[in-house]
């Protein structure tokens, strides 16, 4: 059972939402002030807890996952059971609001680290067009899947971000994640914080709320 997810209403009409997923050991809470901050008023923001499991990097033990990290190793084998189910956990949260009357492309998803690994997979996979994936410090996924398991328009945008000294997640990483992706999406950006380790920054998130402003604009 997935614990409930923190919601932070739309302080005014809402008209669009904000999905934003945590990172490895933290919870929905770890992020949510924050993203509430940097969204419109007409912007309800659900950020959900991953369930804890034994993560295998952390010699198996028990913390909020979305799905189990082997290693941090590019070549290493992936829990592909895992991301699939966290993917299609992410695709109900999605469908959810587009049943209380939230058009998919009024719905943008985001996320950091492992949280951002599982936004930008969900965002590629699901079949209709989102407002937008923000991925931070983070990687794809499931990489040799695609662009076969591509269902999203070519034209999704993506807003990557990556420090350049991060510890965690190498810096190259999300470099060679960003490129892989212009192979097969349009509408990639990457953006480089010089100086930032495996965390988010000031200069970051003036960055998140332009793009947040860009893809669920205000509604006359």
């Amino acid at each position: 059972m997935e614990p409930n997810p923190v919601i932070i209403a739309a302080t005014a009409r809402q008209t669009a939402s904000l999905i934003f997923l945590h990172g490895l050991g933290d919870t929905g809470h770890g992020w949510a002030s924050t993203i509430a901050s940097i969204r419109g008023p007409h912007v309800k923001v659900i950020c959900p807890t991953a369930s804890t499991i034994p993560v295998t990097l952390n010699a198996g033990f028990r913390m909020p996952s979305w799905f189990d990290l082997r290693s941090l190793d590019a070549t290493a084998s992936e829990d592909e059971e895992g991301i699939l189910r966290a993917t299609n956990l992410i695709h109900g949260l999605i469908n959810e609001e587009i049943k209380a009357g939230i058009p998919a492309n009024r719905i943008l998803l985001g996320g950091f680290s492992q949280g951002g690994a599982l936004a930008l997979h969900a965002a590629l996979s699901y079949p209709t067009s989102l407002a937008g994936v923000m991925s931070l410090s983070c990687w794809l996924p499931r990489h040799t899947h695609f662009p076969e398991s591509v269902k999203a328009p070519s034209n999704l945008p993506v807003f990557q971000a990556h420090g350049d000294c991060d510890p965690v997640v190498p810096f190259k990483w999300g470099q060679m994640t960003a490129s892989f992706l212009k192979t097969f999406m349009k509408n990639i950006e990457f953006v480089t914080y010089q100086g930032l380790t495996h965390s988010s920054s000031d200069a970051e998130l003036k960055d998140m709320k332009t793009f947040i402003e860009k893809t669920l604009p205000v509604v006359k």
